[in-house]
Parts: structure tokens; sequence; C-alpha cells
């Protein structure tokens, strides 16, 4: 199974990498190899100063070895070696009609000492962070992943759909970093679904990311925009920085495992504004965000 997916990840990353660097029609993306002396590596792409894309990455990363005392704590087990591997990736357009999206999807197996696997699981999401609200937008990408789930459990959608609502808030903020998606984790076989089925559904909805994001980003990233819309999307961008290194659970796992740092915070925004005591105008698009992002939204009815 590591096998099979490592190789899709790797195929994944050739084919998301490729069509973005045909939307942006400028910057293509720097490759960088990378090995951890513990064990495993990755290969990280990541894209700069495009037409379309100020930031981006998509990275892919297979480690293992010892599982550190913190994440033995953490899962509840002791003298455990470990495989991980997935695909993670930020992408931050440059206009600021354009949302942010965060995607990854990773498989996860434990060992005993002697090598046996004693725990094996798939985990990943995908999720939209909008400076400005669109709900044809909002409505296509639940869309897209709404038939993801639905080809493999008519219940996953919106299992998957309340966790993401759930996993990506700022709790210190009260209100939610985007407007969802999907986000599923300890994805495990039991009677009823196997750890096959499960690596099927997990690739269904890798495979649906471009469909998924795509057509948005051509739909926004040619409108005009002025100074102060971009300054709104560097402050709001500031709340996606503050859920990445305060609650994000993959940033906590990747610096426990002494991951690679410039890989873990690849997904942080080249340019952030933290204003004083910032609020919206009443009657704004801004504030009519901000509104939204309160309560978590049924986008499909």
């Amino acid at each position: 199974m590591k096998t099979q997916f490592s190789n899709y990840i790797e195929q994944l990353q050739d084919c998301i990498t490729s069509k973005l660097e045909k939307l942006d029609g400028g910057a293509t993306f720097k490759e960088d190899l990378w090995e951890r002396k513990e064990g495993g590596g990755g290969r990280t792409r990541v894209i700069e100063n495009g037409n379309v894309f100020e930031k981006g990455g998509v990275n892919i990363s297979k480690v293992h070895g010892e599982l550190p005392p913190a994440m033995q704590a953490y899962f509840g087990v002791s003298d455990c070696t470990f495989f991980a591997c997935g695909l993670s990736l930020v992408l931050h357009p440059k206009n600021p009609m354009a949302p942010t999206v965060h995607a990854n999807w990773r498989y996860f197996e434990l060992y005993d000492t002697e090598g046996s696997k004693i725990d094996a699981w798939f985990g990943g999401g995908q999720d939209l962070t909008p400076y400005y609200l669109f709900e044809e937008d909002a409505l296509h990408f639940h869309t897209v992943c709404k038939r993801a789930c639905d080809a493999h459990q008519h219940d996953f959608y919106n299992q998957y759909k309340e966790k993401c609502d759930q996993y990506f808030w700022n709790a210190h903020r009260n209100e939610a970093r985007g407007i969802g998606g999907l986000f599923f984790d300890y994805c495990k076989a039991t009677d009823t679904f196997s750890i096959e089925q499960w690596k099927r559904f997990v690739c269904e909805v890798g495979d649906s990311f471009l469909e998924s994001y795509v057509p948005i980003v051509e739909r926004r990233k040619d409108t005009a925009y002025t100074e102060e819309q971009r300054e709104w999307q560097e402050i709001r961008r500031g709340r996606y920085v503050e859920f990445n290194l305060v609650h994000d659970k993959g940033t906590l796992f990747g610096l426990k495992t002494n991951g690679r740092i410039e890989s873990i915070l690849m997904s942080l925004p080249p340019k952030v504004q933290w204003s004083y005591d910032h609020h919206p105008k009443k009657g704004s698009p801004e504030e009519q965000l901000v509104k939204v992002l309160k309560h978590p939204v049924e986008w499909i009815k």
C-alpha cells in the first residue's frame, strides 16, 4: 500500500504542477530535493512571483524512522517506528479576488519493535480561503468535493464537510479560516470498508482537486482590484498564518519529527499584515466575508 500511494502522489504532483504552470503563464515551479537524516525525504516544488500565483508550493514527502516521544504520546503508543507519505499544497494567488487553497492527501503506517505493521490509515482533504466571497465559487468547490465523496459513500460529504468546518476554526478569533471543503483523518480498515477502498476514495479526492480549483482561478485572476482590496487580502492572510502556526496538526507533526522547515513553512504567504484591532466597514464586501466566517454555511442545499 505504501508503495502504491507513494507512486500515486508522485504522479499527482507532476499533474498538478504542470497544470498550474500553464495557468500562471509566467513563473515555473522550482524543484528542491531533500533528505531527512532520520530517514526518508521529499520533493518540494515552489512557484513565486508569477502572473497568477504570488506564492505556492506542491510538495511530496516520504519519511520513516523512530517515532519521536512527543508523537508516541500523541498517538498513545510506545517504542514504535513509522512510515508516512503525502502530498501537501498551498496556493496564494496575487489577485485578492482569487482564493487561497490548501489540500493534502497522506498515508501513515506504524510498526512494532519487530517491524510488524500494527496500524495504518489515510487522511487528507482540501479547503478554500477566499478574501472576497463569490457564492458561485463556493458552490463550485463544494459541488466537486461532494461528487468525489458520493462516488464512494453518500454520507462522506456531509461527514467530512462538518469535520473540515470544525478543524479549520481559528478558536482564538472565533471564526473559520475559510469556507471549508473536506477534512478526514484516521481512515482505517473496518469490516465494511477496506484500506484499499480508503485508498481509492483518497485518490478520487486528489484527482478532483484541479477541477475544484482551477475554474475559480480562471474566473478571478484578471479581475481589476484596488490597493485597499489588496490590503484586505494581506490582513486576512494574517489569519491564515495564525491558524497554521497555532492550530495546524500537520505543522506540529512536521516540526516534531524534524521535518524540513522550508517545506513545512512553505504554506505561509509572502506578504501579510497585522493591523491593530482592524474591523471592515459596515455593509462592505469585506464585512460580508467576516459574517460568513462566523458560522459554517451549508453551500449545497
